[in-house]
């Protein structure tokens, strides 16, 4: 439990961004495109660098994968990466619902 609070944190962290959230929404929509620094700063109307750290928080939590191609690196959304969140996110949302007794101490999540 533990782990998935700690890794869910960095996750939510990344995703309380909506210039990221945006990255994601751009790359998601259509999963088999890919798309550069330069691509996704001319979309969002921000500068590379901008970008970059945005891509950098996103690439971090494994949100996204990348491919260089020559001097330009492609990006594109981590679906499995994503799934394995959601799954954890549902999990914390089934626990967080979860009547516990003793004070808030559930038995069947001790960590």
């Amino acid at each position: 439990m533990k782990d998935i609070v700690r890794t869910m944190t960095e996750v939510f962290k990344a995703l309380g961004d909506p210039m990221r959230l945006k990255i994601i929404r751009m790359l998601a929509s259509n999963p088999e495109d890919t798309l550069s620094v330069a691509d996704l700063a001319n979309r969002l109307g921000v500068t590379q660098p901008a970008t970059s750290q945005h891509i950098k928080v996103l690439k971090n939590v494994g949100i996204l994968d990348s491919n260089k191609v020559g001097f330009r690196v492609f990006y594109r959304i981590n679906t499995g990466v994503m799934r394995s969140y959601k799954a954890d996110i549902d999990e914390l949302f089934e626990m967080a619902f979860t009547h516990c007794l003793n004070m808030g101490a559930c038995e069947e999540h001790n960590d």
